[in-house]
């Protein structure tokens, strides 16, 4: 029997008698890894699901898995089987539904497309090896493609590419856009350990071209970028912005956890709406922000713009290091190399880190006779809306717990919890103490005990302390020595707590650090004021 060996490794019979008998193919085999309009496939059993990603219902595009596309239309199960497949043109949408234990995911646009039947007869033997997607060694030792499928792990970041789609730039020069793009994407090594991408159209209202998940190979990445058409419209980039700030960037949609992430925002002469705000909120979502900006306006377009120092206030920092200037759409070649060794600078990323998931929080809780259950419950309500304000995670901000009165009980230190939910169960699990008041020494053990491990780490530390009354010992000694361990102090003084140990105990500046209420539930509305303090204090740190 004579076969027919393709590249991407699609093995098909010459002969036409035999176009009945499925050829076995493997988990995550694609419709555009077949060259004929329609082909019998034979699905193996036990597919992992990580290997069937699939796009679309009923139409499915060319990238998708073809026996995930098996399952989901319910022609095949978990046991495999043969399977038709007819290939289709592209479509516009491919839209997403759970269906037979498969999630299908949403595609805004693909070249091809095909759908599954089942064969109702047919030899069911396959009478080859199975395709796959990978190509063929031929020689080449199989080490280098899995160094290739691996991607670049010196440059692990999760990048959006933001294009300018408007009227700004053109047909024209939008087709010199997605070229540029798409070697700055060759460049970087897309790969599983790689950098990942995904790519947002700005234009009268963005669009997003594809998830971060979409794609993990330089050459998917680059056919996709091709297939993106113009959309024109007025280069609202400020929207475009903060929609890829608030929705890109989730689990969902293929963000990975500690790794950087960065959006390069392609600006061609100047964006039509306000930057600032989605700048300021990418800096809040740890979000590392690049203007590239091109052919900058002319002298009589400047009355256009509506903040000529939109650059400046909307990259992650204004140091030099996310602006990046080219004259013009035309040969921009000499300028890919410079771009991705900025976007693999990962030391320079500065904005990765925020005060939402880089802090280390401890609150010290009085539990002195004169606070009372009632009262106490309060002060645990305020630190649980504190910390819900913060990113709690085994790689983010971390929250630990002291009460005291002339004794110290560590309730739970930063290495216990490293969920939200766990952190809010546990305080809502404190018990009241009561007793005396001696904060000096409480300041003292936490100091020590809570924060002495953890004063290598990368976070920035802050001890937030809670008080209603005179201290029997010295406060002032034991405040100074935490802030010369690096631990910025936040003082909360109630009722009849005395104002001169509050400042002696606070950090500088002591008014924006020393905070009093009358009533227990007054502290509720001090919550924003201490969230937005640490915030201050974390960016200053930066600076």
């Amino acid at each position: 029997m004579e076969f027919a060996l393709l590249f991407c490794g699609l093995l098909f019979f010459a002969s036409p008698t035999m176009a009945s008998v499925p050829t076995a193919i493997t988990c995550f085999t694609r419709g555009l890894d077949l060259r004929k309009d329609r082909a019998d496939v034979l699905c193996p059993a036990g597919c992992p699901m990580y290997q069937l990603q699939v796009y679309g219902n009923i139409v499915y595009a060319s990238v998708s898995s073809i026996c995930g596309a098996a399952l989901h239309r319910g022609i095949i199960t978990s046991s495999g089987g043969p399977v038709r497949v007819q290939m289709l043109p592209g479509r516009e949408d491919y839209s997403a539904l759970y269906a037979n234990g498969i999630q299908s995911q949403v595609l805004s646009r693909w070249s091809s497309s095909f759908t599954v039947s089942s064969i109702k007869s047919g030899a069911l033997k396959a009478a080859a090896r199975p395709i796959s997607t990978v190509r063929p060694s031929m020689g080449k030792k199989p080490k280098k493609t899995l160094e290739k499928k691996s991607g670049n792990k010196d440059c692990k970041a999760d990048i959006a590419f933001l294009i300018d789609g408007s009227y700004n730039i053109g047909q024209r020069r939008f087709n010199l856009q997605k070229n540029f793009v798409g070697k700055v994407a060759m460049m970087l090594g897309i790969g599983t350990e790689g950098p990942h991408v995904g790519v947002v159209q700005a234009s009268e209202n963005p669009k997003t071209e594809f998830y971060l998940k979409n794609f993990t190979t330089a050459k998917d990445v680059l056919f996709a970028i091709k297939e993106i058409g113009f959309k024109g419209g007025n280069s609202n980039t400020g929207k475009a912005l903060k929609q890829t700030v608030q929705k890109f960037f989730s689990p969902e949609n293929g963000v990975r956890k500690g790794i950087p992430r960065v959006i390069v925002v392609f600006i061609d002469g100047w964006p039509s709406d306000d930057m600032e705000h989605a700048g300021i909120l990418a800096r809040e979502f740890g979000i590392n922000v690049f203007i590239v900006s091109i052919a900058k306006p002319a002298p009589e377009e400047l009355g256009m713009v509506q903040d000529l120092g939109f650059i400046e206030k909307a990259v992650c920092l204004n140091n030099g290091f996310f602006s990046y200037n080219i004259p013009s759409w035309f040969g921009t070649t000499k300028y890919v190399k410079p771009l991705v060794q900025k976007l693999c600078a990962h030391e320079h990323m500065l904005c990765s880190k925020t005060c939402y998931n880089s802090v280390n929080v401890a609150f010290l809780i009085d539990g002195s006779s004169s606070v009372g259950d009632s009262n106490f419950r309060l002060m645990l309500e305020f630190i649980s809306n504190v910390a819900k304000s913060f990113e709690i995670t085994d790689i983010g901000a971390k929250i630990a717990a002291v009460q005291f009165t002339y004794d110290q009980r560590t309730e739970f230190s930063f290495t216990d919890y490293i969920t939200k939910e766990n952190v809010l169960a546990a305080l809502r699990g404190i018990r009241y103490m009561s007793g005396g008041t001696a904060t000096g020494e409480a300041i003292s053990h936490t100091t020590r005990n809570v924060f002495g491990p953890v004063r290598d780490g990368g976070n920035k530390n802050f001890l937030v302390i809670l008080t209603d009354g005179q201290s029997y010992d010295d406060v002032r000694g034991p405040a100074v020595a935490a802030q010369q361990a690096g631990i910025t102090i936040y003082s909360i003084g109630i009722a009849w707590a005395p104002l001169d140990d509050l400042k002696d105990m606070a950090s500088a500046p002591k008014e924006t650090h020393t905070f009093f209420t009358r009533e227990f539930t007054g502290l509720e509305q001090i919550v924003p004021d201490v969230v937005r303090g640490i915030c201050r204090d974390f960016l200053e740190s930066k600076q």
